[in-house]
């Protein structure tokens, strides 16, 4: 590619960037006076209220954490539960996340709602299930669930596509076959929140953040700037 090809591309991505707007439609309001002591209430209606206003894959999050050197990591995956515990989801302990957790057991969460332009990010440690509730949590999902988990190998180096179709056509015989298979580096996790920040966008740019902070037995709130 010339470099006035590479100049154009780049102005057409930015001229395109540049177009993008954001909240162009009625966004619900958000009292912080109103809301419950605790975070986790809250959340759950959140979460109900934007799959009734139709967003797309609502329990999808961006987990946080970092490797041994301390640089963040990012990766987006779904959320298993949220109770009083905190908020769950699962993963091998072999991959690269259970690796990152194993040596520094905190992460962050972040959902992002753009249909409602909400936001809830969790900050917290993170503790891993016994391997009962691992197992249980494994088969309470999909065939499909159950066969991906039975390829194993995540995040090592693939040498080609069909080698993981090869991998992927066993897994989903035995997923068919045995539904009861055992996987024994399924983990489940929880982040025990000790932070939730709820942020509702506003189209004037008076966005609200409400951040409940864990201190001792309780939750103190506070809203922060913008």
């Amino acid at each position: 590619m010339s470099d006035v090809q590479k100049s154009d591309a780049r102005q057409r991505f930015l001229d395109l960037l540049h177009a993008q707007r954001v909240w162009d439609t009625n966004l619900p309001a958000f009292d912080p006076d109103g809301v419950p002591e605790a975070p986790l209430p809250l959340f759950h209606t959140w979460f109900c209220e934007a799959v009734a206003a139709g967003q797309t894959e609502p329990h999808t999050m961006s987990l946080a954490t970092v490797d041994a050197e301390g640089r963040p990591d990012v990766r987006t995956l779904m959320l298993h539960d949220a109770d009083e515990r905190g908020w769950h989801f699962a993963t091998h302990r072999t991959s690269t996340k259970g690796s990152q957790l194993a040596a520094r057991p905190y992460a962050a969460l972040g959902f992002y709602w753009p249909v409602q332009g909400r936001q809830v990010r969790v900050r917290g440690p993170v503790i891993a299930c016994s391997p009962a509730e691992s197992l249980a949590d494994l088969h309470a999902r999909s065939t499909g669930a159950l066969a991906s988990a039975l390829v194993g190998r995540q995040s090592e180096v693939l040498g080609s596509y069909q080698e993981l179709n090869h991998a992927s056509d066993l897994a989903w015989e035995r997923a068919r076959a045995e539904p009861g298979a055992e996987v024994a580096s399924w983990t489940r996790y929880v982040v025990e929140p000790r932070e939730v920040e709820f942020f509702q966008g506003d189209a004037g740019r008076r966005h609200v953040r409400l951040r409940y902070v864990r201190r001792a037995d309780t939750w103190d709130r506070e809203l922060l700037w913008p």
